[in-house]
């Protein structure tokens, strides 16, 4: 006698779609269900509503036309069970809405990818990662419960603090908006993906190399760097790199050409832009010229050496990899052991000896310029200015 089949719950074709379209559901709307967080008035929501109304549309989008109110909530419920019972959805409370697993990620993958972007909302002031920071913190929450903190605890943390307000909406709250390009980060992050130029306007400027007014540009990247986020940009009319902080242009953006240039353009003219980084010093480029120059392999670096005294010596030994092409030579010994100095050199292209003297400058006497002679005589000038002025507020008192 032929055994009577053992007709799965799922065999029906009506059910069976039902089913994969749930799971494409909460691939396509991580967090579903997780609902707004104000309470509605009759004290009350159904979350699998929302994931009702959410299965519907990928059902239409995939022509699967089910009949008006199907599936119902209960039928749903049911779903997510099943889900559980194979291991697609986890035992646990969704309270804050139905994603499956982590993605791409694996747990410890996702932590550390949650940290970094932790850092970067809390600490360098960047908007859209607070709020996908916020959003991602409320969807993980159960995570964290099962794991008893462990998953939110910030093992590692980037704690390099913005100077100047990022957030628009955080200006809002405190009255302080600054109406600059941070108000503009959306606009500007798909000019970049898209290749579209555009017209901005820098409205202040510390340095001489950079003019005010309205400039036309490519937006290639959003960095930060040390204080601030600055934005990495080609000029339209000429194919100059720039770097400029992104609180010194105004609100104003405006797209020149909404067809864009490609991603791929967009990748050449960066990789330039960081090969400047890479070989110089600081954040500034240089002008046009000499970037074609440096950029061609026809631009002579200068060798720049500097003597460390001790204490600062043992921080120059540490940092192994500050540049590229540096080299670090220990120097005699006194009479304990002991390092009299250490020699630091680079090579450097000119454009970037302003941003080394200026690094220089924090080590204050315990560093002498050996070479070039005109960067020599700038920090022997500097030294004499700081001597006059510390005597003119010192009481009268000599500086011996």
């Amino acid at each position: 006698m032929a055994k009577k089949p053992d007709l799965h719950p799922y065999s029906d074709k009506q059910a069976f779609e039902r089913l994969m379209l749930l799971i494409a559901t909460l691939v396509q709307y991580p967090g579903v269900g997780g609902g707004e967080p104000e309470t509605p008035p009759e004290g009350h929501r159904d979350a699998l509503q929302e994931v009702q109304t959410r299965l519907r549309e990928v059902a239409a989008t995939s022509e699967i036309f089910f009949p008006e109110g199907y599936p119902a909530t209960p039928t749903i419920r049911k779903d997510l069970e099943t889900l559980r019972n194979y291991g697609i959805l986890e035992r646990r409370m969704y309270r804050w809405g139905y994603y499956l697993g982590t993605g791409a990620l694996s747990i410890e993958e996702l932590r550390l990818a949650f940290h970094a972007l932790s850092s970067q909302a809390k600490y360098q002031g960047n908007p859209q990662a607070r709020r996908v920071h916020e959003t991602l913190a409320k969807r993980l929450r159960g995570l964290d419960l099962d794991m008893k903190g462990e998953f939110f605890y910030p093992v590692y943390q980037h704690f390099n603090r913005a100077i100047v307000h990022t957030d628009p909406e955080e200006m809002m709250r405190q009255g302080e908006t600054r109406h600059n390009l941070f108000h503009q980060l959306d606009t500007i992050e798909t000019a970049i993906l898209a290749g579209q130029a555009l017209e901005i306007y820098r409205s202040s400027n510390p340095f001489p190399t950079q003019q005010l007014g309205m400039i036309e540009v490519w937006p290639l990247q959003l960095i930060y760097h040390d204080i601030a986020w600055y934005l990495i940009y080609e000029y339209r009319q000429n194919g100059q790199l720039e770097i400029g902080r992104l609180d010194r242009f105004k609100e104003y953006c405006h797209i020149l050409n909404p067809e864009g240039r490609g991603v791929e353009a967009q990748r050449q003219s960066l990789a330039k832009a960081h090969k400047l980084l890479e070989t110089g010093w600081g954040l500034y480029l240089g002008q046009l010229e000499e970037q074609q120059q440096e950029l061609a392999g026809n631009l002579e670096y200068i060798q720049v050496k500097v003597r460390f005294y001790p204490p600062m010596t043992a921080f120059i030994l540490e940092g192994e990899r500050r540049h590229p092409k540096q080299k670090i030579r220990r120097g005699a010994k006194d009479a304990k052991g002991n390092l009299e100095y250490v020699d630091y050199t680079v090579p450097l292209p000119p454009r970037s000896h302003n941003e080394f003297f200026r690094w220089l400058c924090r080590y204050m006497d315990n560093v002498k310029v050996i070479f070039p002679p005109e960067m020599v005589v700038k920090h022997r000038e500097a030294a004499g200015k700081l001597r006059e002025r510390y005597g003119a507020t010192t009481g009268g008192l000599p500086l011996r």
